[in-house]
């Protein structure tokens, strides 16, 4: 699949629905349920080999499951690169080229500072995306305007944020971007006023209060991401699973 088939695969009221992986083997299962792509999720692929998320594992490994993973399945694979495990443009674009290598036609690229905290320039973060696209990749445009105020306890549905986020995606969509996601929001009416203002493929995260895919849908959400909850809920079950042959 070339990028521009897999960027139609983004249809407003027609989501892209994305069961995220975090291994070859969740690929396969993920595929056989009838996926059209194949996503990974940060915090599960680095949790499933015993790291912390937010670039904890080194690139090197990240690069290698997404390898596995399009040796395992016959889709389009998009990898969760965080912010590009670079600080410079040489080293995202170097980082971009070995994950297209490996297979992948997409990734997400965030505008979160990982060790810093806070948010990238909305001009520096242009600047990223552009090199990215440059090197080929389809780019899942991650603001976290709206994920870093949910992790904080606070709430995220606010219009000053949406104001926010729809100033980014322009800039986003400008340098490059194929799609805008806007991971902790969750209101439907603001979720709306997003996808009518941005001019490119939004894509949400499913929380637990959300409305369901059928009314994300309604709202104009073009793809839908399930995060790190796959991973989570597999590994609640081993562990229910266990339990049960100990004994406990």
């Amino acid at each position: 699949m070339t990028k521009n088939e897999f960027a139609a695969l983004h249809r407003s009221g027609d989501p892209l629905v994305l069961y995220n992986v975090w291994d070859a083997g969740s690929a396969v299962a993920v595929a056989e349920a009838g996926a059209k792509a194949i996503a990974t999720g940060s915090h599960s692929l680095a949790g499933a080999q015993g790291y912390d998320d937010g670039e904890h594992i080194p690139i090197a490994r990240l690069v290698e499951t997404a390898r596995q993973i399009a040796d395992a399945v016959d889709l389009p694979i998009t990898v969760d690169m965080e912010a590009g495990y670079a600080t410079n443009l040489a080293d995202l674009e170097r980082n971009a080229d070995a994950m297209m290598h490996a297979g992948a036609i997409g990734c997400n690229l965030e505008d979160r500072l990982i060790r810093a905290g806070g948010l990238r320039s909305i001009e520096e973060q242009a600047e990223r995306i552009a090199a990215v696209d440059g090197e080929g990749l389809f780019v899942n445009a991650r603001t976290d305007t709206f994920l870093a105020p949910l992790m904080a306890g606070e709430d995220p549905n606010q219009i000053e944020l949406v104001h926010a986020a729809i100033e980014r995606a322009a800039a986003y969509r400008a340098a490059g971007a194929g799609c805008f996601f806007i991971p902790g929001l969750s209101d439907p009416d603001l979720i709306a006023q997003v996808c009518d203002a941005v001019a490119m493929p939004v894509n949400v995260m499913r929380l637990p209060e959300m409305v369901g895919n059928s009314e994300l849908a309604k709202l104009g959400v073009a793809r839908i991401s399930y995060g790190g909850a796959p991973w989570r809920t597999a590994m609640a079950g081993v562990t229910e699973a266990a339990r049960a042959a100990f004994g406990s």
